[in-house]
């Protein structure tokens, strides 16, 4: 049934995404022909827009890597025009960093009706100095490296396996983008979640082919997943190290959703979030 589920889906976006960039190029004749338009919040100054690489590298069970182009947006969450569905305000990341200063997100935004994003990173500052990073949408010892966005942009992860050990590596590199060289910002990122979507799947087939073993969602052998993933979340150490390494990268070392250091208490932060049609 979930075969059927995904197809479903596969056809669905295929369609919307299909009938969204036939429009696109209409959508941008009448920006240049309105200038109320052409002044969007889409180009606004609370946007950077980033350009690099993604590489992936997994050692254990079998030795599997690759990398590919990717384009991200740096976010002002503070100056965005509205709030970013299914990703944390400004406030809510200040919460949970415990920070005062301003909040940036690094995301892949949703293109033509399509959303798909590996990692989403909170750069949490306190004035002018980068003090957290809060990691979305990852789970297991993990151990991330990065450095404040200027020019160039730079992050870091590496997993650890109780049983493999350092099993895994990804690392992204990017470069900013003058703003005078992107009139539109649904054109720089045209297909972006699509093409990494696709890179996934079929890596992940690749995987496969390697004899890597199949994991399936524990929700079909062990209804009580959640009950028992928060009890392993607050038995693991959360950020035991937080600094600056010799690169002058943030360095955070933890296993949750997003993690904050306290001086009295280290607390994890974890909120679950059910998966889109047809993953439920």
């Amino acid at each position: 049934m979930e075969l059927l589920y995904l197809l479903c889906s596969i056809l669905s976006t295929f369609l919307t995404s299909l009938t969204l960039s036939l429009l696109l190029p209409l959508r941008t004749l009448l920006r240049r022909l309105s200038p109320s338009r052409a002044a969007s919040p889409s180009s606004s100054s609370s946007v950077s827009l980033y350009q690099g690489t993604v590489f992936h590298e997994r050692r254990r069970p079998v030795h599997h890597s690759f990398r590919y182009s990717v384009r991200y947006a740096l976010i002002d969450l503070d100056d965005a025009p509205h709030a970013l569905p299914n990703h944390l305000s400004a406030d809510e990341a200040r919460r949970i960093a415990g920070t005062s200063g301003r909040t940036l997100l690094l995301t892949i935004p949703e293109s033509v009706g399509y959303e798909q994003n590996p990692l989403s990173l909170y750069y949490c500052y306190d004035d002018q100095i980068l003090k957290q990073c809060i990691a979305e949408d990852m789970f297991g010892n993990w151990s991330i490296r990065a450095n404040a966005p200027d020019n160039t942009l730079f992050v870091s992860i590496s997993v650890q396996h109780p049983d493999l050990g350092n099993y895994f590596t990804a690392t992204l590199k990017a470069k900013r983008v003058p703003s005078s060289l992107v009139s539109d910002h649904a054109l720089f990122f045209w297909l972006m979640p699509h093409k990494v979507a696709v890179w996934i799947y079929w890596h992940a087939f690749k995987l496969w082919w390697k004899n890597v073993a199949f994991v399936q969602h524990p929700r079909y052998t062990n209804p009580a997943y959640r009950e028992e993933a928060l009890v392993r979340n607050q038995k693991l150490q959360c950020c035991p190290a937080i600094g600056l390494d010799k690169d002058k990268h943030l360095r955070l070392e933890g296993s949750s959703q997003g993690c904050r250091v306290n001086k009295e208490s280290e607390v994890r932060y974890i909120k679950w979030r059910d998966a889109k049609w047809p993953w439920y």
